[in-house]
């Protein structure tokens, strides 16, 4: 009896079992794999793509955002951005803009030496050299106006290239045509801000007395040839568009960008309403190389009433 038992406490597997065992193992083994290897791979398909149409998507918005902020009638494109050719955008950047007094007030102290006017002059005399003026109701961001010598413009009336005295861009980055440099700006009385500038008699009267503040150009360029999407400021304002400007400042907005495009459609007719369109495709390749893209197309409104 006790013979009987020991044999069958030293029993093992046979080669047999351990064949069936190892068989059975490998295909639940394969089975997992093939089951688990689709889910897993598409999720990793599905985060690149996100990826993609994330660093795309916050690329449009900074774009669209940023073209909003463009000086009427100063949005200009070059560049075909076809094959390895890169494309340009360029605008100058509005910081703020208000309404200009247009008739002397003839109080307060703040007596501006233009044109010849007796009294208390603080209007923007147009037709005339000029060196500041008070506004009505108050400048909104006053604070951030840069002022001197490198500072930022005083932009009345910009009609954009092809009209005399209207055209930001004519004077390059000096004072001249429609556009001065601001001296000093200074919160004044009654909701009345001065803005002081180099001399410049302005030629034409906007409709609605308006004016504006420009901090400077900004371009944004799209390389095929780098894959690159890279904004650019800080650089001094040209007659002509300068592809790629020289000096400033320059961000990488993304990588990747094997596609791009810029379009401008300013209305003709009514002169008052313009569309700029991106066009952007980013690629990137999966682990077997295979390549994954991604494109996007925005337009962007941007008002030309000067």
């Amino acid at each position: 009896m006790r013979q009987i038992c020991d044999s069958v406490k030293a029993r093992g597997f046979t080669l047999i079992e351990l064949i069936v065992a190892m068989v059975i193992t490998g295909i639940l083994a394969a089975a997992a794999a093939i089951f688990l290897r689709v889910p897993i791979a598409g999720y990793f398909d599905v985060a690149r793509r996100a990826a993609l149409t994330d660093i795309a998507d916050l690329a449009v918005r900074r774009f669209s955002r940023d073209v909003q902020t463009a000086l009427p009638n100063s949005v200009r494109v070059a560049g075909a951005c076809t094959g390895l050719t890169p494309c340009y955008l360029e605008y100058l950047e509005v910081r703020t803009g208000g309404r200009y007094r247009e008739e002397p007030s003839g109080i307060g102290a703040l007596l501006c030496p233009a044109g010849g006017v007796p009294g208390y002059n603080d209007a923007l005399t147009i037709g005339t050299a000029d060196t500041c003026f008070r506004s009505l109701g108050t400048v909104p961001d006053l604070a951030t106006i840069v002022t001197g010598g490198a500072g930022d413009y005083l932009v009345v009336y910009n009609l954009g290239p092809g009209f005399a005295g209207a055209d930001a861009y004519a004077s390059g980055a000096a004072t001249g045509g429609n556009k001065s440099r601001i001296l000093a700006a200074a919160a004044g009385a009654g909701n009345e801000d001065r803005l002081d500038f180099q001399s410049m008699a302005f030629s034409l009267i906007p409709p609605d007395r308006r004016f504006q503040v420009v901090s400077g150009p900004v371009t944004y360029i799209c390389d095929p040839a780098s894959q690159t999407l890279t904004r650019q400021w800080g650089y001094a304002i040209t007659a002509g568009q300068a592809t790629p400007p020289v000096g400033g400042n320059g961000a990488l907005l993304a990588t990747g960008v094997t596609e791009c495009g810029f379009a401008y459609n300013p209305n003709v007719v009514a002169q008052r309403n313009g569309v700029v369109s991106i066009r952007l495709q980013l690629t990137q390749a999966d682990p077997a190389g295979t390549p994954e893209r991604v494109t996007l197309f925005s337009q962007v409104h941007v008002s030309n009433v000067p």
